[in-house]
């Protein structure tokens, strides 16, 4: 097999070798065109065999099932089996390509598509979700047809297993919501055709904290399921098929990354103390209760942003206020008094809570999200703001807004967080009454009046993602302007600077928990600049210590200032480079 590379951005570093698994796109796939009449019965037998493959692979899968599976497993398969055998599927296809002269993959679809528009009009809500199994078997069918068979073939398996390597996952795309699904796979890396390093998706796959790659245009068509690949997160390099000395020299660079992670753990559990005595308070990012055990892993001093939507995220109903109530008291407690900030609903943008009732918005990231949201819909908001509180009875809880571009945004949410308390009071409900409200600046119109919403907020955070994507026009989550996304731009860093320095005037702390905070080529100008709380994913924390560790702070502020008086992104980055000089010499 020929060997080949594919390019684009990583988003999470390290080396992961092993069989591609794809990631069926298969309806986004399916194209129509019409067939002469020759090939009509080649077309319906090509038909046939697909749906005759796909039972075979849901028979293997059934018979394969161990002992003591969930019986929910083999009663899912069964279902998938008999839908086949339906002539819905199985025969009434045959028709439409006969009738209509069209390839199978599109007959199918428009057979699924009447199946589905059916089960909508069925009130019991049961019932109609069944048609979930209906897309996903037309899906099997529709991956055979294209030539993107679902399962890894016995000698693929084999191979797998015997160089004990995971599956790649191979994706055109892949929502928040299927992110955080992943976290129960152990795949060993994913990339996808499309994406931007700051999107939340390249988000969570920082938080699965494996290889990962993105914005790679066309790998869902080029790579194969189970063809073996390499994918260097540090370099955004996936090499397909590598012949003998490619991989014997990937293996290598493997273990060395992996060495380089288990001497970082040697400095788990020192204190992020700069060279002349500052002490740098590093927090995790997380966004389910169970990435707790990993805050606890990284040695972190806390979590800086719990980033609650994912709550709200795979599912048709709002979790309701006890539900909310149990996953933040959970965190709480199991951080033992240490800080535990929590950000009220973030939906909107490229996070909705069910991709089946999205309203379709041209600009959503400038659209109803995050706080704009909450104040639109307050018993959405009421309902959080009691579990927050309430949690907070039991653990060291902050509360944090996203998005706030307005002192009226501020004041109403204050409103409602005093109405919140007031309904508990009538209960007789314990919560911390003197609970710390902070804000997300993530907005360039928060950050030029920084100081206004210092004065009236207990902290700053700021959402440097966010403030890049708005401050430069840029789509983050748009792989086609990625190369222009740049936290270094002089403005970027002029509004950090404006924001630290309000913190600084009204003795109000001011943390950074976007991506830059994970950065550690940015770690020293970060703190030269003034932060002192930084904010990131656990896998982060290591590498963003060990920068601090090797710091001067009388030099970097000297650095930082330099750096902040220009206004020339090309003179900037080489500077920042020198930051992280063995001699953190003073830039000249």
């Amino acid at each position: 097999m020929t060997s080949f590379c594919i390019h684009g951005v990583g988003v999470s570093s390290g080396i992961a070798i092993g069989h591609a698994h794809l990631v069926s796109n298969a309806l986004l796939e399916v194209v129509h065109y019409q067939l002469p009449q020759h090939l009509i019965n080649d077309e319906i037998i090509r038909f046939s065999n697909a749906i005759f493959t796909v039972k075979q692979d849901l028979g293997k899968i059934n018979s394969g099932l161990r002992k003591n599976a969930p019986a929910e497993l083999s009663a899912f398969i069964g279902t998938h089996l008999m839908m086949l055998e339906d002539k819905s599927l199985s025969e009434i296809p045959k028709d439409i390509i006969k009738n209509e002269r069209c390839n199978a993959e599109w007959a199918i679809k428009l057979q699924m598509d009447d199946i589905v528009e059916q089960f909508e009009l069925i009130e019991d809500e049961y019932l109609r979700e069944r048609k979930q199994d209906v897309i996903q078997v037309v899906e099997r069918v529709i991956k055979v047809l294209l030539g993107h068979p679902s399962q890894l073939s016995t000698e693929q398996q084999t191979s797998a297993l015997n160089e004990e390597r995971k599956l790649i996952l191979v994706a055109h795309d892949i929502s928040p919501a299927d992110a955080i699904q992943f976290k129960q796979h152990e795949f060993a890396a994913f990339i996808t055709d499309v994406g931007g390093i700051t999107s939340h998706t390249a988000i969570l796959a920082r938080s699965l904290n494996i290889p990962s790659i993105v914005a790679l245009q066309k790998a869902r068509d080029l790579i194969r399921d189970g063809e073996l690949i390499i994918v260097d997160g540090s370099q955004g390099v996936v090499i397909v098929n590598p012949d003998k000395n490619i991989l014997t020299e990937y293996k290598l660079r493997q273990e060395q990354w992996e060495l380089e992670q288990q001497k970082l753990q040697r400095i788990k559990s020192t204190k992020a103390i700069t060279l002349d005595g500052t002490s740098i308070d590093l927090y995790a990012n997380i966004e389910v209760p169970e990435d707790v055990v990993a805050v606890s892993a990284s040695g972190a001093t806390g979590i800086g942003l719990y980033r609650t939507e994912f709550l709200f995220m795979n599912r048709r109903e709002m979790p309701d206020e006890e539900e909310q109530f149990i996953a933040y008291k959970t965190v709480a407690e199991a951080m033992k008094g240490a800080v535990v900030i929590i950000r009220t609903l973030d939906l909107g943008a490229d996070k909705q809570m069910n991709p089946d009732t999205v309203v379709t918005c041209a600009n959503p990231a400038l659209g109803l999200r995050a706080i704009r949201y909450c104040l639109s819909e307050p018993q959405i908001f009421h309902t959080q703001l009691r579990a927050l509180l309430r949690a907070s009875h039991f653990g060291n809880i902050k509360i944090l807004i996203p998005m706030l571009s307005t002192l009226s945004e501020l004041r109403q949410t204050k409103l409602l967080l005093e109405r919140a308390k007031i309904s508990l009071r009538k209960q007789n409900i314990a919560f911390n009454e003197n609970i710390a409200l902070g804000g997300m600046i993530e907005i360039p119109a928060a950050a030029i009046n920084a100081d206004a919403f210092a004065k009236e907020l207990d902290f700053l955070s700021i959402g440097t993602n966010d403030l890049i994507q708005y401050t430069l026009a840029i789509d983050r989550t748009d792989d086609a302007v990625a190369h222009l996304y740049n936290p270094l731009h002089p403005s970027v860093l002029k509004l950090i600077s404006m924001t630290i320095k309000a913190g600084e005037k009204l003795g109000k702390s001011v943390s950074v928990c976007g991506e830059m905070a994970g950065d550690a080529k940015l770690t020293k100008l970060l703190i030269g600049m003034g932060l002192r709380q930084l904010s990131m994913h656990p896998s982060h924390i290591l590498t963003v210590k060990q920068q601090i560790l090797h710091s001067q702070l009388s030099k970097l502020s000297d650095n930082a200032r330099k750096i902040l008086s220009l206004a020339d992104i090309e003179k900037i980055e080489p500077l920042v480079a020198k930051f992280n000089a063995p001699s953190d010499l003073r830039l000249k």
